[in-house]
């Protein structure tokens, strides 16, 4: 593994985590530093975003960048680097406090992020309230291509241990399960020797078969623990924490250094490539900088795939930014690369129900999909979907069902989201017809109690009742002009 020398542009969104986009701290003109934080977190959910290199702030824009299932668009700071000579040998360091909650801010302040491909605020993870017993460090990395992880256990692996003893610390956790595929012989060897010279007893190594998708949360919990994990619910339900290896060794790095979450190892390769490697690489480097530092590509190349051949998907080009979540770039050769084909209809042959590790029925699912009945995609587990593209190797038919799945991910969100609109509105509706139900009664009584303490006295009770009908005209004037 080696490192991707500092381009002489950084691309650096403000939304590579889920969750709220950062909210950026920095303008056009500004010098920042390498470490610097450029973007702060905008509420609990959100994590900060730093400069992964040192240089001038040449914009903030909207571009389209990678994220966890597809492109989307990100504020992002463009930053012209410094010439080498000039970009400090190490990153700007942050203060390690003492104190639980203070670690878990200074953790959201460093940036860190699931790094095994969901970006998910790991600060959030290590703060939940719910009791947690065991966590799971995810070195399961299943897809064929990605080695990363592997590279990282193998070259850190007292630093990953390190980062697991404190997340054991900050969960207050009794065991800590360390889950290696059996293929990664190096690195379980790596990871075992670590945790006998640290000693601590509460962390096992665990080899896990070699299935795909192994490394997936819930399938690692069940295959480690025996247990599922109900839908529509999340591991930490059952006392349990899964975390990548890659984020406990940036959490060490934090710890021991003061360094905020800044690079990521990047798998290159496939056939397409000239030089394959791990290359550790800042957030922000244009892939074709990675691409160069490979040696380029082949005549043979034919496609770019962000992330796994399984999970991952097609780029248009390599003018897009590494990111916290991107763990591999795949140039896939034309022998290798999947350019399409007719899509035939459905012939209801249940291989997607049989593929699924998840045990949805994807062929129903997109049936609910086609007819947007959203009620049905909530029951028949939509949301349980892990994307993994087992459904569409198996489909004879030639059904991109996963792209389909995830569109309707989206389409649901939606959805929710006009109904919960639509809930407020019902209920601001409901409150404002009570407010005038009251307003109403209280005005009749007001009138009703007039009239029988003025019965007696005409000239009275026609002054009296000018003035209430006064009172009652400017009080109705008074709520016409407020609504």
């Amino acid at each position: 593994m080696n490192k991707l020398p500092m381009p002489e542009q950084l691309v650096i969104p403000m939304a590579q985590h889920a969750g709220p986009p950062a909210a950026p701290t920095v303008s056009t003109g500004d010098h920042v530093t390498c470490g610097q934080m450029i973007g702060r977190a905008a509420d609990p959910g959100s994590v900060a975003v730093h400069a992964s290199g040192s240089g001038i702030v040449t914009g903030i824009d909207q571009r389209l960048v990678p994220a966890g299932s597809g492109l989307i668009r990100s504020l992002c700071a463009i930053i012209a680097t410094d010439p080498p000579e000039r970009q400090p040998e190490s990153p700007q360091c942050l203060d390690w406090p003492e104190d639980v909650s203070a670690q878990l801010e200074a953790i959201r302040d460093a940036g860190m992020t699931g790094l095994g491909g969901a970006a998910f605020p790991t600060a959030t993870k290590l703060g939940s309230e719910r009791r947690c017993e065991i966590l799971i460090l995810n070195g399961a990395e299943c897809e064929p291509y990605i080695s990363c992880d592997d590279m990282l256990m193998r070259e850190h692996a007292a630093s990953v241990l390190q980062g697991a003893a404190i997340m054991l610390e900050l969960l207050q956790a009794e065991r800590c399960i360390v889950a290696i595929e059996r293929d990664k012989s190096m690195a379980l060897e790596a990871i075992t020797a670590a945790a006998q010279t640290q000693g601590d007893n509460r962390v096992i190594v665990v080899a896990v078969p070699t299935v795909y998708p192994a490394g997936g949360e819930r399938q690692l919990v069940e295959s480690l623990l025996g247990v599922e994990v109900p839908s529509g619910r999340y591991p930490i339900d059952i006392g349990v924490v899964c975390q990548n290896v890659g984020t406990a060794h940036a959490l060490a790095e934090l710890a021991t250094a003061g360094r905020p979450l800044v690079t990521r190892i990047v798998t290159m390769t496939g056939h397409g490539l000239l030089e394959p490697q791990n290359v550790e690489a800042p957030i922000g480097a244009p892939i074709s900088n990675l691409i160069a530092h490979c040696g380029g590509l082949t005549p043979d190349a034919a496609q770019l795939i962000l992330g796994g051949n399984m999970m991952g998907y097609a780029l248009p080009s390599d003018d897009f930014p590494v990111t916290k979540s991107t763990n591999c770039v795949i140039a896939l050769g034309s022998s290798e690369a999947w350019m399409g084909g007719e899509e035939w209809p459905c012939i209801r042959c249940g291989e997607c129900a049989s593929a699924c590790p998840a045990r949805l029925l994807p062929q129903e699912l997109l049936l609910a999909g086609r007819a947007d009945r959203f009620e049905a995609m909530q029951t028949l587990g939509l949301e349980d979907c892990i994307e993994c593209g087992c459904c569409d190797l198996v489909c004879p038919s030639h059904i991109p069902l996963t792209s389909r799945l995830r569109t309707m991910k989206t389409k649901l969100a939606s959805y929710r989201e006009h109904e919960a609109i639509a809930a407020a509105a019902q209920t601001r509706y409901a409150e404002h017809i009570a407010r005038e139900d009251r307003a109403a009664a209280e005005e009749r009584k007001r009138r009703t109690e007039l009239t029988a303490r003025l019965d007696g006295d005409d000239t009275s009770r026609r002054t009296a009742i000018e003035a209430a009908i006064a009172r009652a005209n400017t009080r109705r004037k008074r709520r016409e002009d407020m609504e």
